[in-house]
């Protein structure tokens, strides 16, 4: 088989994991393929059915050793870091001056929220602030 098969259907698997959610397994064939094809084009893949053992062997041992482990990392990723219960007790920097009882904007990791004042103080601008509880995309500040 010609090499340029195997990348361009390499390339077309990794597109395929990415256009579906789940499992992480389309991307072990599409890399093994790449492979392939590009020890076809350094002649040294062998003939078709080496190409096709490589591929096959390469795809299985790779989604056996690899899977898991990049499973548990994406999970841990996603765990409570990225919770948006995690974000309760975390420290906000207030974009306005925030009455008590009235709405403003706090910066948190970067993003801009809309925040409520809960406290019995106004927040000056730029003044930390503890977030008490999250609704939504609200932030209660204190």
């Amino acid at each position: 088989m010609t090499w340029w098969i195997w990348i361009v259907g390499g390339i077309a698997l990794l597109a395929f994991e990415l256009a579906i959610p789940g499992g992480i397994i389309f991307l072990f064939f599409g890399v093994s393929a790449i492979v392939v094809g590009t020890l076809v084009a350094l002649d040294i893949g062998g003939p078709l059915w080496l190409q096709t053992v490589i591929f096959a062997v390469m795809s299985i041992v790779s989604t056996l050793t690899l899977r898991g482990p990049i499973l548990r990392r994406m999970a841990a990723s996603t765990g409570d870091s990225a919770s948006i219960d995690a974000i309760v007790g975390q420290e906000a920097v207030t974009a306005e001056e925030i009455i008590p009882g009235a709405e403003g904007k706090v910066e948190l990791r970067g993003a801009s929220w809309t925040a409520q004042n809960v406290g019995t103080e106004a927040l000056a601008a730029g003044h930390r602030c503890t977030v008490e509880r999250v609704d939504g995309l609200k932030l209660y500040v204190r």
